[in-house]
Order: C-alpha cells, then sequence, then structure tokens
C-alpha cells in the first residue's frame, strides 16, 4: 500500500515506486490511498493504479473557517484508513507524505505492519516527524536528516524519478520538433509547477520581448491557475518565440530542448534536474512550510551546482541571470556538470531493495 499526494512532488516519486516494484514483482497489488479532491486521484489511475480517497485535508496555517472542520475530517480519514488497512491487509506500507499519509501510516502501525517513509525534502514536514517514531526505515534524499528522524532507520536513497529522465542523449532534434522550437536559438525552459507560479509567471511577461529580442526562445510551463492569461498575454504580443504550455508531460523532451532552465526548488524538481545535467535558476517558493525549497536549493548552490534567485528579486532579474549563464559558455558547463554529481540516478531500485527487506 502507498500513501500520500497532493502535489506532483509526492505523487510521482509514489508512482515511480510502485513501477519499480511491479517490474521486479509483477504478481504483487499496490492499492494507493490518497486524498478526494487532490491531484492523486486523477494522476494515480492514469498510471494505471487503483486508488481510494480520504476525505482528510491540510490544517491551513493561518485561521479559516475550513480550519474548523479539520477534527471531523480526520477522525473519518483514521476510521476510513483502519477499515481499508483491514480489508487490504498490506504486508508494508509505503508513505510519500502529503495528507493521506498520515492516517494511514498510523492505522498500519497500530496493526504492527511495517511501514516505510519517503521524505522527499531537506527539511521534513510535521506528520513524517511523528510518523517516524514507528517507521522501519526511513529514506531521505538529503544528508544531516537525523535532527528530524532516528539515525538508525535512516537510508540515504535519493528521491525516486521518472525512468525517462535517465537518458536524454540524442533527443534533442525530437524535442525541438515536439515543441516547435527553432534550432538557432537558445532555449530557456521555464517550470512553476502543475499549478503555477505567479512570480515566475511575471518574471517572463516582464522580459518576454527581451528575451525574444536577443535571440532566445521560451519554453513555460506556467500552470493551469494561470495559463489562460498568459497564453492571451503572449498572443496579444505578437512574439512568435515565447512557447506557453499549461502543463508539459513530455519532460525528457523539455529537458533535453533546454540550454537553461528555471525552476521552483520542490525535493522532485531538484531531484530531476539533478539527472538532467543542465544549468539551473531555482527560485524557491516562500509560500512553504519551513521555507525548505530555500534550504533545497541551498544544497546545491553550495556545490556550484545552481544559482540562486530569491523569489522577491525574481521579477526583473530574470533575463539578467540567464544571460549570465548563457554568455559565459564555461560556467554553463561547470554548472551542469556540477549538478550531475549530485544525482542519485538508481535511488527508486534502492527503495525497493529497502521494501523488500520488510516484507521478507
Amino acid at each position: 500500500m502507498i500513501s500520500g499526494g497532493g502535489t506532483g512532488g509526492h505523487i510521482y516519486p509514489a508512482i515511480a515506486i510502485a513501477n519499480a516494484w511491479m517490474e521486479k514483482h509483477p504478481d504483487s497489488e499496490v492499492l494507493f490511498v490518497g486524498a478526494l479532491g487532490k491531484m492523486e486521484m486523477q494522476k494515480v489511475p492514469e498510471a494505471g493504479y487503483k486508488i481510494i480517497g480520504l476525505p482528510v485535508a491540510g490544517l491551513q496555517r493561518k485561521f479559516t473557517l475550513a480550519n474548523l472542520s479539520f477534527p471531523i475530517k480526520l477522525l473519518k480519514s483514521l476510521s476510513q484508513a483502519k477499515r481499508i488497512v483491514k480489508e487490504f491487509d498490506p504486508q508494508v506500507v509505503v508513505g510519500v507524505g502529503g495528507y493521506a499519509s498520515g492516517p494511514v501510516l498510523y492505522a498500519a502501525q497500530g496493526k504492527k505492519i511495517p511501514t516505510l517513509i519517503q521524505e522527499q525534502n531537506s527539511y521534513a514536514g510535521l506528520t513524517n516527524k511523528i510518523l517516524s517514531k514507528k517507521a522501519r526505515r526511513i529514506c531521505v534524499a538529503y544528508p544531516g536528516m537525523e535532527k528530524f528522524f532516528p539515525a538508525d532507520r535512516i537510508v540515504n536513497t535519493g528521491n525516486p524519478v521518472r525512468k525517462d529522465l535517465l537518458n536524454l542523449e540524442g533527443k534533442r532534434e525530437k524535442a525541438l520538433d515536439h515543441f516547435g522550437l527553432d534550432s538557432n536559438r537558445k532555449t530557456v525552459l521555464v517550470l512553476g509547477g502543475s499549478l503555477g507560479a505567479r512570480t515566475l509567471n511575471q518574471g517572463v511577461l516582464r522580459e518576454m520581448e527581451e528575451f525574444e529580442k536577443d535571440g532566445y526562445q521560451v519554453l513555460w510551463q506556467c500552470g493551469k491557475f494561470y495559463f489562460q492569461e498568459m497564453a492571451d498575454r503572449t498572443e496579444q504580443s505578437g512574439l512568435k518565440h515565447i512557447h506557453v504550455r499549461e502543463f508539459i508531460r513530455e519532460m525528457d523532451l523539455a529537458y533535453a530542448a533546454a540550454d537553461v532552465i528555471i525552476s521552483r526548488a520542490g525535493a522532485l524538481s531538484v531531484s530531476e534536474l539533478s539527472l538532467v545535467g543542465k544549468p539551473v535558476i531555482f527560485i524557491p517558493s516562500p509560500n512553504v512550510a519551513e521555507d525548505h525549497q530555500t534550504k533545497n536549493a541551498m544544497a546545491y548552490v553550495m556545490h556550484h551546482a545552481a544559482v540562486l534567485l530569491k523569489d522577491v528579486e525574481a521579477i526583473g532579474n530574470l533575463k539578467k541571470e540567464v544571460d549570465q549563464i548563457l554568455n559565459n559558455p564555461d560556467l554553463a558547463e561547470s554548472l551542469g556538470e556540477n549538478i550531475k554529481k549530485l544525482a542519485k540516478p538508481h535511488a527508486t531500485e534502492t527503495i525497493v531493495n529497502e521494501i523488500e527487506k520488510l516484507v521478507a
């Protein structure tokens, strides 16, 4: 059983683990448990797995009316999680973070079923910190996680990523053709996550004419919340080399086309970009618990493996940072080489090995 979700940063690692497990153990049955109304309820069935939704929701950091229903939803979810765990009777339960993982792992631990936590970030979430006390194994992606978890149960595996990112060799021409890009222009790939990032979008809007005038092209995943506005603004501008997408499914091709990448610093993004080995400008989201995206990015900046641009400084400075990299081939090359040194391409297989030890 695999539980968690809420964002792509939780869902895609969960699916990667399930896929790798089923490759080795095709006769197994995998059941996902997620949160009703969250994106896992769509993405997991698309990947070919069954999922059950719980009514659990997050507790808002500031007071809202939604917080009043939190205890009721939590109690209901705990009750349903106990029933689901009893009926499915899993040999092991994996929690990837997100609202649903709390009730499910709590229920499994209550029945003495082995549990494994996969913590993607450099700063552990509260739910995982609580659940780690009874978890048999905690798979992490960053050093120093013993400040959150019992040291004797930590395994530094890295984060699971999609298999198609492991080899981008020879995909550039196909990528340029797929996205309708110009082979004579440098490609700036902008990634704000599946929902979008206002600062990144405003930054590109402000400087898109300069990008095009100076011979760049932009492949821009702006997110579903902003897509219509960004598409309209781009069309009105008459620019031919600013390519707006709500969501990019073919991420291997997007990475293959890119000469420089501007991205948020969610844990999954950071892990994927390590494998890609291209120069990256991280703009951490300030709207996350304990500013963990900045901590994720700094772990790479310390190794001269990425550039950090603060969210408050991003609008008006995007092109300057891009210019500094693309006008300096040695810098671009060293950033790409250094970030690849931090990659863990076998993370998924290592996690599957740890699950196998718990099942044995």
